[in-house]
């Protein structure tokens, strides 16, 4: 019974994608012009070659912070309930903090954090 149920939810569901699609390309307005496809910053023309390479410092850094953004998210739930956790939920929170310590050393160590 509840097997039947999930093939029934499943079903609906990729129909109502289905559908929503369908729809979405049926009543669309179909307009094309050229400058659509280029490049647009802050209203203003773009100037040489689009595509360009960024160096990977930004990237390492960009990931850096959401490591640490990611890290507040956890931590937030868990500052809610810390009286109701006791010292299970200190050791896993100290234990978290230390994962994350070690990371910010590597990443320190490897020089992410200067920025050149």
């Amino acid at each position: 019974m509840n097997f039947m149920m999930l093939v029934v939810a499943v079903i609906t569901a990729i129909a109502l994608v289905v559908a929503a699609l369908f729809i979405a390309k049926a009543i669309s307005p179909r307009s094309f012009n050229p400058q659509k496809g280029e490049a647009y910053e802050c209203g203003i023309p773009t100037r040489g070659k689009s595509w360009m390479q960024f160096r990977v410092g930004y990237y390492l850094f960009a990931i850096l912070f959401l490591m640490f953004d990611v890290e507040t998210v956890f931590l937030f739930p868990w500052a809610t309930i810390v009286g109701e956790l006791g010292v299970n939920g200190l050791i896993s929170i100290l234990f978290f903090f230390g994962v994350l310590i070690l990371g910010l050393a590597y990443a320190w160590k490897k020089g992410a954090l200067e920025w050149k």
